[in-house]
């Protein structure tokens, strides 16, 4: 695998990531691990985070 098309999966990956961010915070989605309850304002730095990886991964992709 070349080192574009790794970094252009990873780049898709993050954009994925990013939408179900984006779709929580719209949607208002509970997320629960075993007994533990992740609050809604974990997706907001998780969602900039995503979207900053995402713009960084294409913009390198397009460059190579």
């Amino acid at each position: 695998m070349s080192k574009n098309n790794f970094v252009s999966i990873a780049a898709f990956i993050f954009l994925l990531v990013g939408v179900l961010h984006a779709l929580r915070l719209l949607n208002g989605w509970g997320v629960q691990m075993g007994n533990t309850v992740i609050p809604m304002w974990i997706s907001w730095p998780a969602l900039v985070v995503a979207a900053f990886l995402t713009w960084q991964g294409f913009r390198l992709a397009r460059s190579s």
